[in-house]
């Protein structure tokens, strides 16, 4: 199926050709056709000579109804230019014209229509001058008349040419259906229509209404009135949600595929047409079927900010214009650049955030947008429309390879100046690395850390430390030289703290490897536990703990957890009536 928009100006014949193209009625209310002029949107389909199926949105032309038109050309790739012969072109002609421009729309038809009332040459000419002017192109132009059926075949085929140019859907894309219709059917229950771009619905999949985030599932699917189990791109297609009240749904909501999308508020464009300097500081943005307003902030010449009234589920690349509904005028169309750009609260900020949009193209670019924000989650990149590739480098956050490395350098830097700082400390804690890298998961920091530093129990040091700070290792000389003759005795409580040496110090001493604690303010030198077992199992086997300690020569204060330290090594081992047995005499 292809899904092709009308467009131009009131009363030149829009659904009438539509009618006489389908045989059907696209003007849905009774109003509609009393009038004699579509209101709103219209939906009528055909088969062509090759056997393809077109289906028309069927857009009003009166100047009061130019949203409504915007909601249904939108989300169609191809367009049916229609200028009366008998009028000429228009002033809704040149604002359609110009909306099909700003929304990049390069496929289409012109088609000049009651040749039966007038020569079509001069509004063919005029109208083929205007249409090559934009991103159309010089268009293929059928000349026809509705009445008299004369053109028809001619148009026909040539839709059958605009559509073998057509670029081929994303059928794996995800799904972003624009709500143009939503109504509810007795039995039924909601049911919304619109163009379905890219991917594929399917009944039982669920999707993410735009609006709440909240899950719904697809009850059933129809396209082109014939109900399917599923629906791929491009259609026409209208979906039936269970269990979902048609208040939650309107015009310029979204049904969405779920994790693929992000609500945003604020949002950078590019702009082409009227000079970004000469906007309004409110229009209406117009992207899908949605209009919201926006307000508008100039960063350069060709690019603005826009702070939207409702959050949009709106990608990197997406096409839409601002209008300004006061002068009924199509102030330009934009190309999304950004859907999650940075605060501007520094002087001189939106000067360089203009430097770096200049640059920018709209086209998803994942090296890019690592190198702009350093580091991001693969799941937000996702969201915002931009391809992801490689391998994260902490769970599943991505990173721009310099800027890592450069992490990696200063996180050498500051674990070296917290060594000094605290030099009793057992190395700098994962969260104050966290906090002095400027790092959003200390996932993150684990990660940096490369040989010869190590993380440990929430800490990053070096694999050792070979030196202690001159205190520490002055008072572990004076206990050498104290008790270096009785390697088995221990220093008081009071005695090591005149010597400074409290809990911290202690323990960067043991760290360095230059004292044994044994228990708390119980501290030996390094080298007693081998002096101990060479000793011990000199005694007749098994041994009590009064010979032990008398053989050390020691208190029973240092031979308790002495004894219990070497029964944990495996050194000794207790027996049942508490007696214990050298394992291994260590050399």
């Amino acid at each position: 199926m292809w899904v092709v928009a009308t467009a131009g100006h009131v009363d030149h014949g829009k659904s009438t050709l539509v009618r006489a193209l389908t045989g059907m009625e696209p003007d849905r209310w009774a109003e509609e056709r009393r009038r004699g002029m579509t209101i709103d949107l219209g939906f009528a389909w055909t088969t062509l000579p090759s056997g393809g199926t077109v289906a028309f949105v069927d857009v009003p032309g009166h100047e009061r109804f130019v949203p409504n038109m915007l909601a249904g050309v939108g989300p169609v790739p191809a367009a049916l230019i229609v200028v009366a012969a008998d009028e000429g072109w228009m002033p809704q002609s040149a604002e359609h014209l110009a909306a099909l421009d700003a929304l990049g729309v390069a496929y289409g038809l012109l088609v000049v229509t009651r040749a039966d009332l007038a020569d079509p040459e001069p509004a063919e000419a005029r109208a083929r001058a205007e249409v090559a002017a934009t991103a159309l192109g010089d268009v293929e132009t059928v000349t026809v008349s509705a009445v008299t059926g004369a053109g028809l075949p001619r148009l026909r085929a040539a839709l059958d040419r605009l559509a073998a140019r057509l670029p081929a859907p994303d059928p794996t894309g995800p799904v972003r259906l624009w709500v143009d219709r939503s109504f509810t059917i007795r039995g039924s229950g909601t049911v919304v229509t619109g163009t379905l771009g890219a991917g594929r619905l399917r009944v039982g999949d669920e999707l993410e209404l735009a609006a709440t985030g909240e899950t719904v599932r697809v009850r059933g699917l129809q396209s082109l009135g014939v109900a399917r189990p599923e629906v791929a791109a491009v259609a026409r297609v209208a979906v039936n949600l269970r269990g979902t009240p048609r208040d939650r749904l309107a015009r310029g909501d979204a049904l969405l595929a779920p994790g693929r999308f992000r609500g945003t508020d604020l949002v950078d464009v590019r702009l082409t047409g009227d000079p970004a300097a000469d906007l309004p500081a409110t229009l209406t943005l117009h992207v899908g079927s949605a209009a919201v307003p926006a307000h508008v902030r100039p960063l350069g010449p060709d690019t603005v900010r826009l702070r939207l009234a409702r959050p949009l589920p709106l990608l990197v690349g997406d096409r839409a214009l601002l209008r300004d509904p006061g002068r009924r005028h199509v102030a330009g169309g934009v190309t999304v650049l950004d859907v999650a750009p940075p605060p501007l609260s520094r002087r001189g900020a939106a000067a360089a955030r203009a430097a770096v949009l200049a640059v920018l193209d709209g086209r998803p670019d994942l090296a890019g947008e690592l190198r702009r924000r350093h580091l991001i989650r693969a799941e937000d990149l996702i969201r915002m429309g931009v391809p992801v590739a490689g391998t994260p480098v902490a769970g599943d956050w991505l990173a721009d390879p310099d800027h890592w490395a450069r992490l990696g350098a200063r996180l050498v830097e500051e674990v070296a100046r917290h060594a000094r700082e605290h030099p009793l400390e057992p190395g700098t804690p994962v969260e104050t690395l966290r906090q002095r890298l400027g790092l959003p998961d200390r996932a993150l920091v684990e990660a940096l850390v490369r040989a010869p530093l190590r993380v440990h129990a929430g800490r990053v040091t070096a694999a050792a430390r070979d030196s202690l700070p001159e205190p520490v290792a002055r008072a572990v000389r004076r206990i050498r030289a104290e008790y270096g003759d009785r390697p088995f005795r221990a220093p008081e409580a009071d005695r090591l703290a005149d010597l400074g040496l409290g809990p911290r110090e202690i323990g960067a001493a043991v760290r360095a490897g230059a004292l044994l604690k044994l228990a708390e303010n119980v501290v030996l030198l390094p080298d007693a536990l081998d002096d101990a077992v060479r000793v011990l199992a000199g005694l007749p086997q098994p041994f009590t703990l009064s010979a032990a300690r008398q053989a050390l020569d020691t208190t029973r204060r240092v031979a308790v957890p002495l004894l219990e330290l070497l029964d944990r090594r495996g050194a000794t081992r207790r027996l049942p009536d508490d007696a214990r047995v050298v394992v291994t005499a260590q050399p």
